[in-house]
């Protein structure tokens, strides 16, 4: 877009690494201005220097995503630095795997927090932008884990709520012009596999190995392969697509 005034603005949450990452860099170069959105705000630099490197905008942001006052200063700190968001990217997560007998409260709650409760503060705090341009973009992460994974109920269950969440997004704001959707990876190659291998006493190599030979494409997944879907789902094409789950996970899931 060759005018800033109708730029459009994106935050990406948990964007400083992977997935989210990938998303920001990807949406900067689909023309978006974007909000590179982490825990630690230092973190976001990496990402915001490669964009604005390559002729973007952009921005680092720190906050926890479920923290009410975090987000309602960071999303008020973007729409006065970058613009009014109207494409949010909900990609914050963090694991805390362990068996069911074996799992605390606080391994319950954390993972709940920042991926729900995070997603819900998140939303809340951007739609209003929305409503007001009368266009906007929600794309909320779930995983393949939604469907049940060992040593997984509290990420399973919380990725399970982001569908829900999803399409109730979708029929409340539809009619403003927004549209609500959730992309689930399959295995992709990042820091949280990474350490989802070391859980299991594998070397990364041997777990893609693994994960490759059950992938109906023969191979894993990376992060650009989950933006891509991302950048389709946010983008002004995809209107007419909202409440949908994407899996992104080489073949087909149940």
């Amino acid at each position: 877009m060759s005018s800033t005034e109708q730029q459009r603005v994106a935050i990406v949450t948990g964007g400083a690494r992977g997935i989210g990452a990938a998303t920001a860099e990807r949406l900067a170069a689909d023309g978006r201005a974007v909000a590179v959105l982490d825990l630690d705000e230092g973190a976001c630099a990496e990402v915001v220097e490669k964009i604005t490197a390559g002729g973007g905008r952009a921005m680092g942001v720190g906050a926890d995503v479920s923290d009410a006052e975090q987000v309602t200063a960071a999303v008020a700190r973007v729409a006065e630095e970058l613009g009014p968001p109207t494409v949010l990217v909900n990609n914050a997560g963090v694991l805390r795997d362990n068996l069911l007998f074996k799992m605390t409260e606080s391994d319950w709650d954390t993972v709940l927090d920042v991926h729900l409760k995070g997603a819900f503060l998140m939303t809340r705090a951007t739609q209003k932008h929305m409503v007001d341009a009368g266009f906007g973009r929600i794309v909320n992460l779930s995983s393949s884990s939604a469907l049940g994974n060992r040593g997984q109920a509290n990420y399973a269950a919380a990725k399970a709520g982001m569908q829900g969440f999803t399409k109730t997004l979708a029929i409340e704001l539809g009619k403003f012009g927004i549209t609500a959707n959730a992309v689930a990876p399959g295995f992709i190659v990042t820091d949280m596999t990474a350490a989802t291998a070391e859980r299991m006493r594998m070397t990364f190599e041997e777990f893609q190995k693994l994960a490759a030979s059950q992938i109906p494409v023969q191979r894993v997944g990376r992060p650009e392969d989950v933006a891509n879907t991302i950048a389709f789902l946010a983008g002004d094409a995809a209107g007419f697509v909202s409440g949908q789950v994407v899996y992104v996970a080489g073949g087909p899931l149940d």
